[in-house]
């Protein structure tokens, strides 16, 4: 089997199991116990300036296309891949109101912003498609040779793991600036202002590549089936989608500096949002405290959750089987 045919197998296989997971995850702590029942949300200071600090009893929800996977934030609006359909929805991120859906390639997973336009990885397709994010105007399908998925921007390139490994394109033209083997099935990648960091969903581990020239800087393990990734500015932290854990890992050396259960199996996306670290996957989101990974909430939400952004006030998240955005 093929590496492109095992990376399509273990897409379809998280797909599936992602709509498979309508139970409720079990109320468990990590380290550090949850927050109590009945008392208030927890508090996030940075955002008081944007009469925000606070997250709200309540969801607003928005339609979009067919099972959004990927979500990504360009500034203003939020954008969401649609598998389903081949579309990708962008809404206004203060109303969410639909400025307009746009056809790209075929099973749509992630998105990434290069702070103009908006990369898709069309997955089936082993393409990836730049569109301008004024206005959606396709300015460009790239081959990649791989299983594309949830991509990252280095200020210059775009990274797209797959495959066996991970792709650097130009974001400029979508020359490919080279491909580096990383194996163990790579999914995920966030950057974290010098380095590149990807979850290989297949052992169990996390490569760190340095962008200017691709040297693999070190593999480190975290839990089981890791998938989502984000970079908290010191931290890496990464969602384990098996066993329904997070690693924290130092970015300078990659040591981990702790591991903790989320109360449930079924991690998918990660996102930090200035204080707290926000992780979908099962049909609710939890949040946990960057500066130490106490679990201080959990929200139940009516559907599986996958793709997930911060707006600078809000978590967005997609609802897989209701095929809506979630704002909270």
């Amino acid at each position: 089997m093929t590496p492109m045919t095992i990376g399509r197998f273990v897409l379809a296989l998280l797909l599936l199991t992602t709509l498979a997971l309508q139970g409720q995850g079990q109320n468990v702590a990590g380290q550090g116990a949850p927050q109590a029942a009945g008392s208030p949300p927890p508090l996030n200071p940075l955002k008081i300036a944007l009469l925000h600090w606070y997250v709200v009893n309540t969801t607003a929800r928005f339609p979009v296309g067919s099972q959004p996977y990927g979500l990504a934030f360009d500034g203003a609006n939020i954008w969401s891949a649609n598998y389903g359909d081949g579309t990708v929805t962008k809404l206004h991120a203060s109303d969410g109101i639909v400025l307009g859906t746009f056809k790209v390639g075929n099973q749509p997973v992630g998105l990434t912003f290069d702070g103009a336009n908006i990369w898709v990885s069309n997955s089936f397709d082993n393409t990836v498609t730049k569109l301008r994010a004024s206005d959606g105007t396709v300015l460009g399908t790239f081959s990649v040779g791989q299983t594309p998925w949830w991509m990252t921007f280095d200020g210059a390139n775009i990274w797209v793991p797959g495959g066996s490994g991970i792709m650097k394109i130009r974001a400029s033209d979508g020359k490919v600036m080279g491909t580096f083997t990383l194996g163990g099935l790579p999914i995920a990648a966030a950057f974290d202002g010098a380095d590149v960091w990807v979850t290989n969903y297949g052992n169990g581990t996390v490569s760190k590549v340095r962008a200017s020239d691709g040297t693999i800087l070190g593999t480190f393990t975290v839990g089981f089936q890791p998938l989502g990734i984000t970079f908290d500015g010191t931290n890496i932290w990464v969602g384990n989608r098996g066993d329904g854990t997070a690693t924290e890992l130092r970015a300078s050396d990659g040591k981990v500096l702790g591991t903790f259960s989320l109360g449930g199996t079924g991690a998918y996306g990660v996102v930090f949002d200035g204080v707290y670290i926000w992780i979908s996957g099962s049909p609710y989101l939890v949040q946990l405290r960057a500066i130490d990974g106490v679990r201080v909430g959990r929200f139940d939400q009516p559907s599986p959750t996958a793709g997930i952004a911060f707006d600078g006030a809000n978590v967005w998240v997609g609802e897989t089987a209701i095929n809506s955005l979630s704002k909270m």
